[in-house]
């Protein structure tokens, strides 16, 4: 399955693919209003938004479109959210996206950040892409510190599934700019 992290690893986190059994401990993203604040959409129940998020990630694996790996901290074993890569269609341009969602009581802790570099690594390092973005909701200004410090610059606001959002991006060339300089 291309674009998958399946078995790597971070400092503090395993990334592995979605497991059905991961459902319950998902569910409380879903049931937690904030973390649906930035994107306007009809809301169902807690359990039919987490069944339908699945469904649409599972679909990603079997169609190659990248999809969310489970990020689980490697110290207790516990899911602290999901990041990958996804491949998406803004505005009718074929993108690679890197794409964090992680669990409330594990907000401001560095996991997005830290397995958003991961992300951004592991694809310019496998050579996936020469650009990757990130498309974060015009109020979700802490999503958007993840990618300004992972990188990326604002390019350009624009509508996406019905949601005003901005596109931000980095390019591998500004990429190996970052790395260190083996001496």
């Amino acid at each position: 399955m291309k674009y998958l992290l399946n078995g790597e690893q971070t400092e503090r986190l395993i990334f592995r693919k979605i497991q059905e059994s991961d459902f319950d401990q998902w569910l409380t993203f879903f049931r937690d209003p904030k973390t649906s604040e930035h994107w306007i959409e009809e809301k169902e129940t807690p359990e039919i938004e987490c069944a339908k998020w699945y469904k649409k990630q599972f679909g990603r694996y079997e169609n190659n479109l990248g999809g969310m790996n489970a990020l689980v901290e490697k110290q207790n074993g516990k899911l602290v959210g999901h990041c990958g890569l996804l491949v998406q269609i803004v505005d009718g341009v074929n993108e690679l996206e890197i794409a964090y969602s992680i669990l409330p009581e594990y907000w401001n802790r560095g996991y997005a950040f830290e397995a958003a570099t991961f992300c951004r690594d592991s694809a310019f390092q496998n050579e996936w892409t020469d650009s990757l973005i990130s498309i974060i909701s015009l109020t979700n200004i802490a999503s958007e510190k993840v990618a300004i410090k992972n990188g990326m610059v604002k390019e350009k606001t624009t509508t996406y599934k019905g949601n005003k959002v901005n596109i931000f991006r980095i390019l591998k060339t500004e990429w190996s700019k970052l790395l260190p300089i083996d001496e």
